[in-house]
């Protein structure tokens, strides 16, 4: 199943503002009561080796533009910052790109005058308004931004927004990773992730 399909009662509007709010869309008008509202659900895809996580992300810039915002969540370790490194390589950026945990932000120029790439750790913010005072507002319309460890503060930053999740094995000795994207808000409603993630399907078997 690829998409969610939900009835909401036109007499209780804050009920569909919540539902609007967390990606949902009106996609009929059942009657003079009710209206169906839908979400695209994650598109998932099993991504082998820190290597295949790079190409991952190189990958995905081909649907990116300036002013998306990516929300990256997964424990320590998941492979947050190996997605970066190859979102870096697809918009051919200058610098390394490692965790940027203690400066919190870095910004990468493109090297051919592309779009730029604003990279952020949040682990250590304690609150919304501390992700303010990074001023990402600035940067925001011109960049593509990646937050890590983003979920439920830099959700403020745009309601259009790329949300990426990655769970481990539960084998330490294993390098899989799932990674699951899921677009919120307009901007990815006509966005094909499930496609997207479908080219790599057998790429990567051993």
């Amino acid at each position: 199943m690829r998409r969610l399909q939900l009835v909401a009662r036109r007499e209780l509007p804050s009920v569909i503002r919540w539902w609007l709010s967390h990606g949902f869309e009106i996609v009929a008008e059942l009657d003079a009561q009710r209206v169906l509202i839908a979400v695209d659900l994650p598109a998932s895809v099993r991504v082998p080796s820190a290597a295949a996580m790079r190409e991952l992300g190189a990958r995905l810039t081909k649907l990116l533009r300036p002013g998306d915002l990516i929300i990256a969540s997964g424990e320590l370790g998941s492979g947050k910052t190996t997605l970066a490194q190859g979102l870096g390589a697809g918009l051919r950026v200058t610098g390394p790109i490692t965790s940027p945990t203690f400066v919190l932000s870095r910004i990468h120029p493109a090297r051919d005058g592309g779009v730029q790439l604003v990279h952020v750790d949040a682990y250590r913010l304690g609150s919304a308004a501390e992700l303010d005072d990074l001023d990402l507002d600035a940067s925001l319309a011109d960049s593509v931004t990646f937050v890590e460890w983003g979920t439920g503060l830099a959700d403020q930053l745009a309601s259009d927004r790329l949300e990426i999740h990655i769970d481990r094995s539960g084998d330490p000795d294993d390098e899989t990773r799932i990674v699951r994207l899921g677009g919120i808000g307009p901007r990815w409603a006509g966005a094909d992730l499930w496609g997207f993630v479908e080219q790599f399907d057998g790429r990567w078997e051993q």
